[in-house]
């Protein structure tokens, strides 16, 4: 009986293992599909019951080394916890106060230590449910080391994606940024200038582009619908703008526009725009913008350094031509600047009262000389500015347009006529002559040329000095003596009163006094002269001797 009792509990023993070995084998495929830790944990932890008299009580994850409760984060260790690392990465009996079974199940995979699965019991389970239980470990940690694998490649999948991600937008920059520097430099090159430069821009951003000078005037524009008449923002808000622009290190927007200093050196050349008012410029486009800058920099500071060198090179040539220099070496260097020097010219001196302002006086001069349409070559001396010009300019045309542009008054003065290079410095002393003069002229403002000076040309014309000098005296000595001793102004008076012939208001008015002072005056100068003032001979003696006071006051 008892013989045919044990085959019966054999089967019924093998049958038990092979359904929790199925159970197992089942397990492990569902922990082994593409699941997280947790999952597998939540596996393991609910099959213990299924396998084994036993409970999971804790479940604890390796991180950093160190083997962690997943239900303890935040707080102390506990005795559970000091037990489970005292394992060492070992599987082992757990011993606490309370006497419970504990067995600490290290879950290994892939030669390293995942976690642990601590499980508990009212009694020792049997060495078969140890077993099962081991295996059930086993699989644990394999199926956490594959999750970590998986989740390590596709972490490594994911940062390849990003990096080829990455790579492409450089690639896309690049080939951006290259053909922008293509296209630009090939303008550059083949000098397109700002127009170019403009045209280009805009076909490499599609937006519409101005160049300005730093005034903002439009210089060029790449685009359709030019605005006509362009606009321009008041002094100070452009003065803002360039300021807030130079303190900054890339483009900035202002209004509607994208803009970038054209900035060479420390000097404002201009500024380039992209309008912009859908705010669609991106990094392409700034790019773009800051490439083409840099290409309308160089552009913009050849073009200047060339100016200044013709420039200088203009005033050197006039400087030598009224000072005397080499004709041929004149005629070489007037035709490699592009000035014709073999048809007749005449030097033109300007003395504008416009304080600290020389160039300003230059330009206007030579605006004003271009809107003659005649040619000049200029040159800016200590006290006036000097041009030889191809043709005997209309002195009081030249006067108005200089008024109009500088907005206050001066002198001009025009020498005679020059055949050669030679007779430059001859027409230079005669411009600065009529300049002198008419400066001392009881008119000082306007233009004065010196083939119409009359009596003023043989006047301290260098050889008669002397004699010019004891005719003055002679005729005007009293009153010189009288105005030195006493601070008075009669030979002044004398002056205005025979320029004004002999008019008591018109003399009065240019010597802005009352016409009694006038009459007490001329009767001083009567006085001292013992002279009749109606007298034609006298008068016309004092006349002479007046304008020649002139002169010499001029020349000391």
């Amino acid at each position: 009986m008892g013989n045919s009792d044990r085959p019966g509990r054999t089967d019924s023993w093998w049958s038990a293992q092979l359904s929790n070995l199925n159970d197992l084998f089942a397990l492990s495929m569902m922990m082994f599909d593409d699941r997280e830790a947790a999952d597998i944990i939540q596996l393991a932890a609910t099959s213990v019951r299924s396998l084994s008299p036993c409970d999971a009580e804790a479940v604890y994850l390796v991180d950093d080394g160190r083997p962690n409760r997943l239900d303890g984060a935040g707080e102390p260790p506990s005795p559970l916890d000091e037990q489970v690392r005292a394992l060492a990465g070992d599987s082992g009996r757990i011993m606490l106060p309370d006497g419970t079974w504990r067995w600490g199940f290290a879950l290994r995979g892939l030669g390293s230590l995942n976690g642990y699965l601590v499980v508990t019991a009212a009694r020792d389970p049997t060495g078969d449910e140890l077993v099962l239980l081991g295996t059930l470990s086993q699989q644990t940690g394999a199926a956490l080391a594959n999750a970590r694998l998986l989740r390590s490649e596709r972490t490594q999948a994911l940062q390849l994606q990003r990096l080829n991600e990455q790579l492409s937008a450089s690639v896309a920059q690049l080939t951006q940024h290259t053909n922008v520097h293509n296209v630009l430099t090939r303008i550059a090159t083949t000098g397109g200038g700002e127009s170019g430069i403009a045209a280009a821009l805009h076909a490499l951003t599609g937006l519409q582009v101005a160049v300005e000078d730093q005034f903002g005037n439009l210089r060029a524009w790449g685009g359709p619908e030019r605005p006509d008449p362009y606009p321009k923002s008041g002094a100070r808000p452009r003065a803002d703008m360039l300021r807030r622009a130079s303190r900054a290190a890339r483009p900035i927007r202002h209004r509607d526009r994208m803009i970038s200093l054209v900035k060479p050196r420390h000097e404002v050349l201009g500024v380039l725009a992209l309008i912009d008012p859908g705010r669609t410029a991106g990094a392409g486009e700034t790019f773009a913008l800051e490439y083409g800058t840099t290409v309308l920099a160089l552009e913009l500071a050849h073009r200047h350094s060339l100016a200044e060198a013709e420039l200088r090179l203009r005033r050197d040539l006039v400087d030598d031509l009224i000072t005397g220099t080499d004709e041929d070496s004149a005629l070489a260097r007037a035709d490699a600047l592009g000035h014709d020097l073999r048809v007749p010219h005449h030097v033109v001196a300007v003395r504008w009262d416009v304080r600290g302002a020389d160039d300003t006086v230059a330009q206007a001069t030579s605006r004003a000389i271009s809107t003659l349409k005649l040619n000049a070559l200029g040159s800016r001396r200590s006290d006036a500015v000097v041009l030889l010009v191809d043709a005997r300019p209309d002195g009081p045309q030249l006067y108005r347009l200089l008024v109009d542009s500088l907005g206050s008054t001066g002198a001009i003065g025009v020498g005679g006529r020059c055949e050669t290079p030679g007779d430059f410095p001859r027409s230079y002393m005669e411009a600065m002559r009529a300049v002198n003069i008419r400066l001392r002229s009881p008119n000082p403002c306007g233009a004065t040329m010196f083939d119409q000076m009359g009596i003023y040309r043989i006047l301290d014309n260098g050889s008669n000095h002397s004699e010019m000098v004891t005719f003055v005296r002679d005729w005007l000595g009293p009153l010189l003596d009288y105005d030195e001793q006493r601070s008075a102004d009669l030979v002044r008076t004398l002056t205005y009163y025979l320029e004004c012939g002999g008019n008591y208001d018109d003399t009065a008015s240019a010597l802005t006094i009352h016409r009694s002072t006038l009459r007490y005056r001329l009767g001083r100068i009567r006085e001292l002269t013992q002279l009749d003032l109606n007298d034609v001979d006298s008068r016309l003696n004092l006349h002479v001797a007046a304008r020649a006071w002139q002169v010499l006051s001029g020349s000391e």
